[in-house]
């Protein structure tokens, strides 16, 4: 009797340890003999490594303990370029599909990813839409069809505009969805502070601490301080010839462009001539540019300084994405 106790107290330990939240994420990789799978996320600006496995016959299984929240994660191939995204919560969740496509596994048994591939889907239509403008205006800009080009822009940005209305929908519509801070996210270079600000006053409080809204909340400050009627924030970088420039000291009876930019930024290089332009036309009727660069090499600044025929002061303090000002701006 003493025996069978102890093995219903075993037993029913077991079952509640069972019972506790995790996941647990069943491979079934067609062509993915002996092939190790990693399960990854990005953070703070890298990869981190959660789980792996290698598969038998096409076959693997990860099982780990309770996350906090959904998260989008990777399921990548060691050693290749190979991987697929999904979301990743206290559930089973089943990823069937072939090695050579992996980017286009069915993924099952995840809630919140049932609800992006929803999104995914509602927007289809739209994404395929600008994939056609977008094929036909390269086209059109390489044969030098300038009229086609200029109609091609317009209907990109009214897909564009429109493909932005249903993600900012989503995200209001969909409050308690994990799906709803990384579309806002996505949207929140294109907004102002005071409107990321609505969006995640509106989510439920589990979704609104999740790491991307905490994140969102430190931008939301920053941006605050340079909104339309604040007074720019001064700061001080060296120009090419190492001498110290203040903001503040270019600011008077002009108008100030203070443009962001870096010799590596291709869309940057390409609207240079449209503020060149700009410039040699208003220049002498109060019209300045203030050149902040996000380069890391000063050869590379200084060239396309040179090469793009930019006339004005310019400053940096060659530290790329973590220029000082870059990042207390944006």
């Amino acid at each position: 009797m003493r025996k069978l106790f102890y093995l219903s107290v075993i037993t029913g330990l077991v079952a509640a340890c069972s019972s506790e939240p995790h996941y647990v994420i069943n491979g079934k990789i067609e062509g993915a003999a002996s092939v190790t799978f990693m399960l990854q996320k990005r953070g703070a600006g890298k990869i981190v490594n959660i789980d792996s496995a290698i598969a038998y016959k096409g076959s693997f299984k990860m099982k780990g303990g309770a996350v906090k929240y959904p998260e989008m994660v990777l399921l990548s191939v060691r050693d290749s370029r190979m991987r697929t995204s999904f979301y990743l919560e206290n559930s089973e969740i089943t990823i069937a599909g072939k090695l050579d496509s992996l980017f286009a596994a069915k993924i099952t048994g995840s809630k919140t990813q049932d609800e992006y591939q929803g999104f995914i889907d509602s927007n289809k239509t739209l994404s395929e839409k600008y994939s056609k403008i977008y094929n036909e205006y390269q086209m059109a800009e390489q044969s030098g069809d300038t009229a086609k080009v200029s109609q091609l822009e317009k209907e990109a940005a009214a897909t564009e505009s429109e493909m932005t209305r249903l993600q900012k929908d989503f995200v209001k519509n969909n409050p308690s969805s994990f799906v709803a801070p990384s579309i806002l996210s996505q949207l929140s270079y294109e907004m102002e502070g005071s409107e990321i600000e609505t969006y995640i006053n509106a989510m439920d409080t589990a979704v609104a601490n999740t790491e991307i809204i905490k994140d969102l909340k430190e931008r939301v400050v920053k941006m605050k301080t340079v909104e339309i009627g604040q007074k720019a924030p001064d700061f001080t970088m060296n120009d090419p010839e190492g001498n110290p420039v203040t903001l503040y000291s270019k600011i008077g009876s002009k108008l100030l462009l203070v443009d962001f930019w870096a010799a590596w930024c291709n869309p940057c290089r390409m609207e240079n001539p449209n503020v060149v332009k700009v410039y040699k036309e208003f220049n002498k009727k109060g019209f300045d540019v203030f050149g902040v660069s996000l380069d890391q090499k000063k050869e590379d600044w200084v060239k396309a300084i040179a090469d793009d025929n930019l006339t004005w002061t310019h400053v940096s303090d060659l530290q790329y994405w973590s220029n000082e000002i870059g990042r207390a701006v944006v």
